[in-house]
């Protein structure tokens, strides 16, 4: 490795850094686990996931950089049409569907493993964790936090993310109508197939605990609130959110 490396935004606690067209990132145990899943999928025709190269000489992970833009807060406009929000339906059931199957004995997950185990889910599956070309959802990145889980949860979390259903204070949402976010989980999960909306808004608050809970593990109090908020929120307007979903 003679290149110097550029650090890259976002990432969290794994400071990313890239070399050419790779990326190293600080590993967990989860991670060799996480890259057999990373070639699992790409053996199943998933090429939107990096192709992991293994460790280098300090223990960090090295996958493959994927170009091009990752939205942030506040999202731009182009994530949020009606259009966007069913192709990161489709792209997050083609993830599940080509993990079923994938349930190695020594398997190592940084989440714990939730009932129904049905695919492995992302756990994360977020705007921000999305490479895109223009409106063209083209890579998918830190899939660290995944583990096996159902279907419904995975597409709670991304509806929360891209309905959005958050509360009116949380600056990452927008402040819709209970009409407005019923007909876009509507769009969301008919663009996803075989899970109802009822389901999806059912996992809902699961998905808001955890967040809040990794959030006060790692010392982000404020954010930790606005995830209660949030929860606080979707047990007030889920049965109307349901109805307008029809």
């Amino acid at each position: 490795m003679t290149d110097a490396g550029v650090p890259l935004a976002g990432g969290n606690s794994n400071a990313p850094v890239r070399y050419g067209d790779r990326v190293h990132r600080v590993a967990g145990p989860w991670s060799p686990t996480v890259h057999a899943y990373l070639r699992h999928l790409r053996a199943r025709g998933v090429d939107l996931v990096p192709a992991p190269h293994g460790f280098d000489g300090q223990g960090r992970e090295v996958l493959d950089f994927l170009p091009g833009a990752v939205p942030a807060y506040p999202l731009p406009e182009v994530v949020l049409t009606d259009d966007f929000l069913a192709q990161a339906a489709r792209v997050l059931r083609r993830l599940h569907d080509a993990s079923v199957g994938f349930a190695p004995p020594d398997a190592v997950w940084q989440q714990p493993a939730r009932e129904p185990a049905e695919v492995v889910a992302v756990n994360d599956f977020a705007p921000y964790n999305l490479v895109l070309d223009g409106d063209l959802i083209t890579g998918v990145i830190d899939l660290d936090q995944a583990s096996p889980g159902p279907r419904a949860r995975d597409l709670a979390h991304l509806a929360y993310r891209l309905v959005p259903l958050t509360a009116p204070g949380n600056e990452d949402g927008r402040a819709t109508s209970d009409a407005e976010r019923g007909r876009r989980l509507r769009r969301l999960a008919d663009a996803y197939g075989g899970v109802g909306a009822a389901a999806v808004l059912d996992a809902v608050e699961d998905v808001l605990a955890a967040l809040a809970d990794h959030a006060v593990g790692h010392g982000l109090d404020d954010h930790a609130e606005l995830y209660r908020s949030d929860a606080a929120q979707h047990r007030a307007t889920r049965d109307a959110v349901l109805r307008a979903a029809g």
